[in-house]
């Protein structure tokens, strides 16, 4: 967020003894000393003070000098005093330095020439112009080329003053003639502006003439031409627009990667033909493989993200160009291509995209890539989005990822154990093959969370018999030998597993606090972060298998809830599938030692804490149940939770369907519209391109894709009058919101018939807003209008207030007069948007953020149902899990 600065400059205020020494320096001999006075006099003049006695000495004792640095100078004074009384007239002094200006334009230092025709530029008075004039066209013919291209922007800008035609009324045609036979880049591109401002058509007419010859141009003119062709592309009558898109096309080949950005984006904008959207997919792509700054990626990206949003069709030919800018190292870039692929993805190009995303993983295993672990993440999370829409790849990469399971990186591991849970319940064919991935990597996982998860999928997707009992085996292997720990004759408690040997640390455990769990409620989970080995240094590979011993003995008595329930499960799955009795008898005589000697561990003084209430009841219903289990308990345990889970997938994946019906942009056609049959048209002369072009508009027409996204009538709404109807200038305030950004776009009409003279919009804000530019000031003519625009930042999301006036001056009055605007008030709900989030995700955030507030509520409503969605429709929210 942006911060005030603390930096304070210091600057002294101007004083007639500061004024006088300035005179005197000015009016001496010394270089040095003049540069350092006139500098002091423009920073003076720029900090509002006036020096109205200056003028003359200036005149006098600086206007002769031949010292470059000081006529720099004197042209930057010149540019900044007033030249303008306070009844808009020149002042008569201005007529003095109207003789040193012709003599500038005619002096044979060609450095002097040029930054008189620079100054000229910024004059926008005729009276001092006037007698300049023909000096300045003679420029046009100067052997070098840093006056020639000075000249052609002079003339440019006094052609485009309000009675510039008169000045030079053969602006234009002088213009052309010059570029006809000009030669430096520079001054071709000068000229060329000029007649794309002031006489377009004989630009245009100039363009056609070379367009052989376009991609020969230097880049400065080729940029030139593209905003000249955009700009001609606007209006109604687009006659040539076939020839203008074939000048944009050669010039996509052009070395200029700045031209080519630019031909890509007009192309797009000028033609919606598959022919032109594939040239610019292209061309963005390959800016994105050779570009090696991160912003420009960052900015292709985006451009390639619109084309898909209405190309998506063409886009998903060019996905596995795309995937090549996953080699850059910066991971917003990573993320981007992530997201922008997952949009792409076909039946045609799945496999393909998740055989690349399979290289990338693999790449992550080296250690040499920074932040793999975050990167490996995102590739976990996309193979996951992939392998859900398309089930039929998920065979190829589910066994690659389950051995990154035991991740050092947590958050990865659980996307992995996440999307293993999906996978073994959407695909069932691939259910015995992972169950025994499962079982063979389970000692290496080390997160309590990624523990849970792996013994839950064991429980409730180990059918057969020998399933069942590999994974009993599994989970006794990786508790270790019991019980948990054995109290010694001096009375001291010893972990039971332990040798002889001196121990590698001591039992630490974490602080623990309530989490939120999937279906809203709480329980009481231990914050472990990490497994703490309580073996040996010799015992190095038996400590490597008991990776739930360590959890547990680490006080994480939820994960040994979670053994309790997949022990539980397993055993009545056991007696199902197992023939003899006798077999089924020993595993529930194992389960329930297992859960004594958890409770036993629990209640003992061995570790710091006691077992939670809500582990110690879900570990005794576990003993109860393999005690005595009736057959519509049975059912619950070994039917219902997966039934559950089946039922949850298939609500995330209507919702998700939902959601993309919603994105998908729905346009009607109005009934009066017209529509152009391009079969019963002429298409002689007409290239491929445009007849394509001609059949996207025809559907476009028919689907209403030429109709805006915005409503006007929205757009109508968002205007803010700021003043009166009967105040002397009138404005009214068009306000765009974006995330932190807020764009105030300000009309201002003068409605008296005296002219306005620095006209300033003064803004001033009120909460967490920041104005980051002031408007500067302006000089409105009787009765017309201009857009001011501001903009402002905002740092939080609270209620804010912009209010200020606006101060002008007149001819008939010496005062300043003001305006006072009425206040904008910025709401919080212009900031809230509704989006989604993935329950995983949000829980993390609600454990993390701790947003849970108790707020009172005042409401005449009874039903729960009709209140939420009053409190979504207020609060421009969106319910996460889908409505019942």
């Amino acid at each position: 967020m942006d911060k005030p600065c603390t930096l304070l400059v210091h600057f002294d205020k101007g004083s007639a003894a500061m004024a006088n020494e300035i005179k005197a320096d000015l009016e001496g001999s010394d270089v040095a000393a003049k540069v350092e006075a006139m500098k002091r006099a423009v920073m003076l003049l720029l900090n509002g003070e006036t020096l109205p006695t200056l003028f003359i000495t200036v005149v006098r004792y600086v206007l002769p000098s031949e010292d470059h640095t000081i006529q720099k100078l004197l042209l930057l004074y010149l540019e900044i005093i007033d030249k303008r009384d306070a009844a808009g007239r020149v002042l008569p002094e201005m007529i003095l330095i109207c003789q040193n200006l012709r003599n500038n334009l005619q002096h044979p230092n060609e450095y002097i020439r040029g930054v008189t025709l620079r100054f000229l530029c910024r004059l926008s008075e005729p009276e001092v112009l006037e007698p300049l004039v023909p000096s300045i066209l003679e420029n046009l013919e100067h052997r070098h080329h840093f006056i020639r291209r000075h000249a052609l922007s002079a003339i440019s800008a006094i052609y485009r003053l309000p009675h510039g035609d008169q000045l030079i009324p053969d602006a234009p045609e002088l213009v052309e003639r010059a570029l006809a036979s000009e030669q430096d880049a520079s001054a071709r591109r000068n000229a060329f502006l000029m007649l794309c401002l002031c006489g377009q058509e004989r630009a245009v007419a100039y363009l056609f003439s070379n367009a052989e010859r376009v991609t020969e141009w230097p880049d400065l003119l080729q940029m030139a031409a593209v905003d000249l062709i955009r700009k001609v592309c606007r209006s109604p009558n687009r006659a040539d627009k076939g020839r203008y898109i074939k000048i944009i096309i050669s010039l996509l080949s052009s070395p200029s990667t700045a031209v080519v950005y630019e031909c890509a984006g007009a192309l797009v904008s000028l033609s919606s033909a598959p022919t032109a959207v594939r040239a610019a997919a292209n061309t963005y792509c390959q800016l994105l493989s050779s570009q090696s700054d991160n912003n420009v990626r960052l900015i292709l990206l985006d451009r390639l993200n619109e084309l898909r949003t209405a190309h998506r069709d063409v886009m998903v030919d060019v996905v596995m160009d795309v995937l090549r800018a996953l080699s850059s190292p910066n991971l917003d870039v990573k993320r981007k291509v992530l997201d922008l692929v997952l949009d792409l993805l076909t039946p045609r190009n799945v496999e393909e995209v998740v055989l690349y995303l399979k290289k990338e993983v693999v790449k992550t295993q080296s250690g040499e890539l920074e932040k793999g672990g975050e990167y490996r993440q995102m590739l976990v999370q996309a193979i996951h989005a992939c392998a859900v829409e398309y089930p039929e790849v998920a065979g190829s990469v589910v066994h690659l990822l389950m051995d990154f399971l035991g991740d050092t990186n947590v958050a990865a591991a659980v996307d992995v154990v996440l999307f293993v849970r999906e996978i073994i319940e959407t695909n069932p064919k691939l259910r015995v093959s992972m169950i025994q991935r499962l079982s063979d990597t389970f000692y290496q996982i080390r997160a309590s969370r990624v523990c849970s998860i792996a013994l839950w999928i064991l429980g409730e997707y180990s059918l057969s018999l020998s399933e069942v009992e590999s994974a009993i085996t599994t989970i006794k292997q990786c508790l270790g030998d019991l019980p948990l720990f054995t109290l010694s004759e001096e009375g001291e408690t010893t972990d039971s597993s332990k040798p002889t040997q001196p121990m590698v640390n001591s039992v630490t455990v974490s602080s623990r606090r309530p989490v939120v769990l999937a279906d809203g409620t709480y329980a009481t989970q231990s914050a472990a972060t990490e497994a703490i080995s309580t073996l040996p240094v010799t015992a190095g590979s038996l400590a490597s298998t008991l990776n739930l011993r360590s959890l547990i003995l680490s006080g994480d008595f939820f994960l040994a809830a979670v053994v309790a329930c997949t022990l539980t499960k397993l055993v009545l799955r056991l007696e199902e599938v197992q023939p003899s009795k006798a077999e089924a008898n020993k595993a529930c005589t194992g389960a329930l030692l297992v859960m004594t000697s958890i409770l036993q561990l629990g209640l003992s003084s061995y570790l710091p804490q006691l077992i939670d209430n809500d582990s110690y009841d879900r570990i005794v219903l576990c003993v109860r149940l393999l005690c005595n289990t009736g057959d519509d308990v049975r059912k619950i345990w070994l039917q219902s939770c997966r039934q559950s889970f089946a039922k949850m997938l298939a609500e995330k994946q209507f919702r998700e369907t939902e959601e993309m019906k919603a994105k998908s942009q729905i346009s009607h056609a109005q009934p009066d519209d017209l529509i152009d049959f391009y079969h019963l048209k002429s298409r002689r002369g007409m290239s491929q391109l445009e007849l394509e072009d001609e059949v996207q508009d025809d559907l476009k027409a028919a689907t209403g894709g030429f109709s805006k996204e915005t409503d006007d009538a929205n757009r109508l709404n968002r205007i803010l009058q700021l003043t009166g109807f009967s105040d002397p200038v009138y404005a009214e305030a068009f306000v765009t919101v974006h995330h932190y950004d807020i764009v105030l776009d300000v009309t201002v009409i003068n409605r008296t018939k005296e002219t306005l003279q620095n006209l300033c919009l003064e803004l001033a804000t009120m909460g967490d807003l920041k104005l980051v530019d002031r408007p500067q000031n302006y000089t409105l003519a009787p009765e017309s209008s201009k857009q001011i625009r501001a903009n402002i930042k905002v740092s939080s999301t609270e209620t804010g207030v912009i209010f200020g006036n606006i101060v002008y001056e007149t001819s008939n009055v010496m005062e300043r007069s003001v305006v006072v605007l009425n206040d904008i008030h910025i709401d919080i709900m212009d900031y809230i948007s509704p989006a989604t989030c993935a329950d995983v995700t949000f829980r993390n955030m609600w454990a993390e953020f701790e947003w849970e507030n108790k707020v009172a509520v005042n409401t005449v409503i009874q039903d729960e149902k009709e209140f939420l969605n009053h409190v979504i429709k207020s609060t421009n929210m969106k319910c996460l899990t889908p409505p019942v």
